[in-house]
């Protein structure tokens, strides 16, 4: 006769299954042990590069930083070529050296900014336009005036619709950027010299609209008299 079976309680059954799990596991690193490790190891080396990447970044911004505040009374006092090239015999790294080195970092694309503006005052409008283009940082209003930078070199080449085209696109960057009604003044007057007084007469009636307490407003009822509007 055969035994009657016995029926498993629950609790059994359970720890049956978390033995019968625990062997599926055990199976599958068995059989995956490499690819598993190379994972893990890929992993850590990620976070490590990514650690290392950070630091590298944080000390380039700190260098940087020191290296341009020794700088910026050279360019505040217009002494522009002892800014771009540093000044010999002293620990002031010009501009062109801190955008070589740290060109990338935030304060490296600050002094991105600061090169090409020395570049355009002092008459260097092409490697002006250069440095202006490639800005690469973050920060709202220093890609606006990057791009108005270049609008401004354009302008300085006579190519108008190009300058008007770019002093509209710095304006648009951010709404709140303080030197949008000078930019939108700056498009107008380019519109006009490029002969295209159907985008000055819309320009210049945006920035009356939009910044009507400003100076920069109040000048463009000028330009909107010179159009016959």
């Amino acid at each position: 006769m055969l035994e009657k079976k016995k029926k498993l309680t629950k609790k059994q059954i359970k720890e049956d299954k978390l033995v019968t799990s625990y062997y599926q596991a055990q199976k599958f690193y068995e059989d995956n042990q490499s690819k598993i490790l190379l994972a893990v190891g890929a992993i850590a080396i990620i976070i490590v590069a990514v650690f290392w990447y950070s630091s590298k970044v944080e000390q380039e911004n700190l260098t940087a930083t020191t290296e341009l505040a020794r700088v910026i009374p050279l360019y505040e006092q217009g002494s522009y070529l002892e800014a771009i090239d540093g000044k010999p015999g002293t620990n002031i790294m010009g501009l062109v050296k801190i955008v070589d080195e740290f060109g990338g970092s935030d304060q490296g694309e600050v002094a991105r900014i600061y090169l090409a503006n020395a570049y355009y005052f002092t008459g260097k409008i092409d490697e002006a336009l250069e440095e202006y283009d490639n800005y690469s940082g973050s920060n709202k209003l220093l890609s606006a005036s990057a791009i108005a930078g270049k609008a401004a070199c354009y302008e300085a080449k006579e190519n108008f619709k190009e300058a008007s085209n770019s002093y509209e696109k710095a304006a648009n960057i951010d709404k709140y950027n303080p030197q949008n009604p000078d930019y939108l003044l700056s498009a107008g007057k380019n519109y006009i010299k490029a002969g295209d007084k159907e985008n000055a007469e819309e320009v210049l009636k945006e920035l009356k609209e939009s910044y009507k307490n400003s100076q920069a407003a109040r000048e463009a009822d000028k330009y909107l008299s010179y159009l016959d509007i």
